[in-house]
């Protein structure tokens, strides 16, 4: 099953991709996670990505699907994958069609989780990470509770970043739900609910699929 999960940052994409990739057992490719990789490992491209995520706005798309087009060729996708993060324009949409098509593959279901901008604000902005461990909490903590270590903020999760990265989203990416609508791809889930309720929608409309 090869699935695109769709949202704004902090809707809660990563949570949603962590419950289906142990139901259904496939790969989640998660560009986040691809790009903080290649600034922490200040690569050619993961120094170009961070002057682009430092102001919240989109990496283009060059260096994206370049890094995408690399993971869907290792092995571990064989069985199915989740693209979370990707794509983010219709361009990238388009490019992902091509490339799965070389593969010999397609798209399945394109699952978008939809909160309110002001809710996903909140979020963002109260969350803090281990320095040493990576640990995910709130601004409520300033000691990780996993390994002591010291808590921090993403500058990326700062107010006037947020607020930046989901006008991004909705002039650019918002038009994915169009894109994916016309091919009969798209489903739409309230993520502003508990997790498991999320999750039982995703799992349903993947089971009429």
């Amino acid at each position: 099953m090869n699935i695109v999960l769709l949202g704004a940052p902090g809707a809660g994409k990563g949570t949603q991709a962590a419950k289906l990739v142990s139901e259904y057992d496939i790969a989640h490719i998660s560009t986040g996670d691809i790009l903080r990789a290649a600034v922490k490992n200040m690569t050619p491209l993961g120094k170009e990505a961070k002057t682009y995520m430092d102001k919240g706005d989109l990496v283009p798309d060059y260096v994206v699907i370049g890094l995408v087009k690399e993971r869907l060729q290792e092995k571990d996708t064989e069985k199915g994958f989740i693209l979370d993060g990707f794509p983010r324009t219709t361009a990238q949409a388009v490019a992902l069609t091509s490339e799965l098509a070389d593969l010999g593959r397609n798209i399945d279901a394109a699952i978008a989780v939809v909160v309110d901008p002001e809710v996903i604000v909140e979020r963002l902005t109260s969350r803090r990470l281990c320095h040493a461990c990576g640990h995910i909490g709130t601004a409520a903590i300033t000691e990780c509770p996993v390994c002591g270590g010291q808590m921090y903020q993403r500058d990326d999760d700062k107010p006037e970043t947020v607020r930046n990265r989901l006008d991004v989203y909705e002039k650019s990416t918002a038009p994915l739900l169009d894109y994916y609508k016309g091919a009969d791809l798209l489903v739409e889930v309230d993520g502003d609910r508990p997790v498991d309720t999320v999750f039982a929608d995703i799992r349903a409309a993947l089971a009429k699929n």
